[in-house]
């Protein structure tokens, strides 16, 4: 996928990674020895066989995953997306059941930067730190960056760049850039506050769809107002777009309107977003989109 036209990976998301090789919740490998279902220890056992180690068995598999991406596209930058399972989701990891609450709507609940510094996750937090400082200063892939999604508050942001530093990822050193997604209304709406934070913004206009229509995009009921292309979110976007402009701070989004829709990939060109990151399959109809878009703004000012 490298070969095909591109500047870099703007979301690279760990969940792929943790879901198909790791399979285990990083919680059940931190205290393993407390695990009571036999049958969850003994597929432990089975997948980590050669580690005694249980947590490095974490580390050097995410660590590998990462690897793979940054150094086929190096040295372009790969934004690589802490992880952002849902309460749920964690809870189908093997032996997640018993680190994970029961949540009536994990889509708005226990994910993304809460769980980094909260006891529940804190110490699974550093197995992924452990995995990106291992990318990045000991395979030296700095292309790598980092992103942290679904940041709800400027003191959430604060808590976990103090985290990641006390991991060993800080900010400015070994050139690491931090992201956010900006993917709430609160981010939109202090953009500036998070921009003195985060050295760079990825708009997830699913999420901040999701969250300015009101809709859950699980429920197939209302999953049919769902739309990016809605006058309310464009306005959000489109906010945010020009609240980082005036900070001088990088800010794309991730997507699939872009590709989808010749029009939406008009309104970000016309927004001067700084960049717009398309599934692979997606790429190729995405540049022809933004080609297209850019020539309509050329044709307008002629």
């Amino acid at each position: 996928l490298s070969f095909y036209p591109n500047d870099g990976v703007g979301l690279m998301r760990i969940e792929f990674i943790i879901t198909h090789s790791i399979q285990i919740h990083p919680m059940a490998l931190v205290k393993f020895n407390e695990l009571k279902d036999e049958a969850v220890k003994q597929k432990i056992e089975e997948l980590t066989h050669h580690y005694p180690d249980k947590e490095r068995y974490f580390v050097d598999k995410l660590a590998e995953g990462v690897a793979t991406i940054a150094a086929a596209f190096y040295p372009k930058d790969v934004i690589v997306r802490m992880s952002d399972f849902k309460t749920n989701e964690y809870a189908n990891l093997i032996g997640g059941k018993d680190f994970e609450p029961q949540e009536e709507n994990p889509m708005i609940g226990f994910r993304g930067a809460s769980r980094y510094y909260h006891d529940l996750y804190r110490e699974g937090f550093k197995l992924e730190c452990d995995a990106i400082r291992k990318v990045r200063d000991e395979m030296g892939l700095t292309n790598v960056k980092v992103m942290i999604p679904f940041c709800r508050t400027i003191e959430e942001g604060n808590k976990v760049i103090a985290v990641m530093k006390k991991y060993g990822l800080e900010q400015g050193v070994n050139n690491l850039e931090v992201y956010v997604m900006a993917e709430i209304p609160s981010n939109v709406l202090l953009a500036e506050k998070f921009a003195a934070i985060f050295d760079g913004f990825s708009i997830g206009s699913n999420d901040l769809t999701q969250l300015t229509l009101g809709i859950d995009r699980d429920s197939a009921i209302i999953s049919g107002l769902f739309s990016e292309q809605n006058e309310a979110a464009k306005e959000m976007i489109a906010t945010m777009i020009n609240k980082e402009k005036s900070t001088g701070t990088k800010i794309g989004l991730c997507g699939q309107a872009p590709s989808d829709f010749p029009e939406f990939a008009q309104f970000l060109v016309e927004q001067r977003i700084d960049s717009i990151s398309f599934n692979p399959d997606a790429l190729l109809k995405g540049i022809e989109n933004i080609k297209k878009a850019e020539t309509n703004m050329l044709l307008k000012t002629q």
